[in-house]
């Protein structure tokens, strides 16, 4: 499946759904476990923006046997985007704002309601999961047509008049290029196909990471039962809701997780722990440890990153400047027992630039400064 998130550390989750299916109340019940704000001097964090704690039983083990003064955990950021209406890519209900807030996100958390209520009114009269489902899809699916087929008809003009100037500057050649993948975007749409399910080059994933399509992002989805059918699911009794949600997602979304939930059960912590876990691993997050007596900190990594560039989430000169990086995995280091503080330090394996830092790793970076 291609990678068509962005390159970085900082990635967020946006929480989608129609109106009414207890899509805010999801945002609530994750914002518990929200990190105190405290903690980002230097940032301004929306009321509805959450940057919750990844829970790690392997950070806790470092913290207990290390016992630092500072502990620093992994984070992941959590935005709650308005309710979605059917009609939203023609700008109905918060139309472009809602749809823009989604473009803004990395990866999807798609709230499906699955819970029959009177007093909370579906704003299609009835409640249909499927149909919730396929409305959010179409509606995805509506407004990247709509942007891809206007951007195609803008480079078009564009192309032809470099082409008539024979510039062949950078930019020219990028627009080219982009244009090309834009091209095949277009035919996919027209067809009802979401663009992250098609197979793309590499130079087109770089493309496509640039433009940041919705229906390129990849989608957990919540499935949010009532109490009591959700504490009967947990017991492996029958849902009937359950398997053709399950058959649609698998045929429309075959690489994506279900977690079955009720906002009625939010003291339900490792549900919770499930759903923030699922959010970071499906935007291929990775972490790796550095260890000490003054500070033991997870830090947020993409997978198959290199150790110099690992490195650079430190520090950016760490990149320029380094030199190796001494590893050890977390299980080696929980094997060492009762005397790993004393011998830790010994049993650390040298490794070079081309080094792919592994999840779990316990790091040292050995760099040379610059002035």
């Amino acid at each position: 499946m291609a990678q068509l998130t962005r390159i970085s550390s900082s990635l967020k989750m946006g929480i989608v759904g129609m109106a009414n299916v207890g899509k805010s109340s999801t945002f609530n019940m994750l914002s518990k476990q929200s990190v105190p704000a405290e903690n980002f001097p230097f940032c301004t964090i929306d009321p509805n923006q959450a940057v919750v704690k990844v829970p790690d039983p392997r950070f806790d083990y470092l913290c207990q046997i290390f016992k630092p003064k500072s502990q620093v955990f992994s984070t992941l950021s959590i935005i709650d985007i308005a309710g979605l209406v059917k009609g939203a890519s023609e700008g109905y209900g918060l139309g472009n704002e809602f749809l823009a807030h989604i473009q803004a996100v990395d990866g999807l958390y798609q709230v499906v309601r699955a819970f029959e209520k009177e007093k909370i009114v579906h704003t299609e009269g009835t409640m249909d999961p499927i149909r919730d489902l396929q409305i959010i899809s179409e509606e995805l699916m509506a407004k990247d047509y709509q942007f891809v087929s206007k951007r195609v008809d803008e480079y078009s003009k564009k192309i032809k008049k470099y082409e008539a100037n024979k510039n062949v500057s950078v930019e020219a050649r990028e627009m080219v290029e982009q244009y090309k993948v834009l091209q095949k975007c277009d035919e996919l749409l027209k067809k009802k196909q979401w663009v992250r399910y098609q197979k793309w080059t590499d130079q087109e994933q770089i493309q496509l990471r640039k433009i940041q399509l919705l229906t390129a992002k990849p989608s957990i989805y919540l499935i949010n039962l009532s109490k009591e059918d959700h504490d009967a699911y947990a017991a492996k009794k029958q849902n009937k809701y359950a398997k053709p949600i399950e058959q649609w997602v698998s045929k429309n979304s075959p690489d994506s997780k279900i977690v079955y939930y009720s906002v009625e059960n939010q003291d339900e912590q490792q549900l919770l722990d499930q759903i923030i876990i699922a959010g970071y691993d499906l935007l291929g997050l990775i972490r790796f440890f550095t260890v000490g007596s003054d500070e033991v900190r997870s830090w947020t990594v993409k997978k198959n990153i290199k150790a110099p560039q690992a490195a650079a989430v430190i520090h950016s000169d760490f990149e320029k400047g380094f030199v190796n990086a001494e590893v050890m995995s977390f299980e080696k280091f929980k094997k060492l027992g009762d005397n790993a503080l004393d011998v830790y330090e010994k049993k650390f394996s040298k490794e070079g630039k081309d080094y792919i830092v592994k999840d779990g790793d316990i790091i040292h970076f050995k760099t040379k400064s610059f002035k």
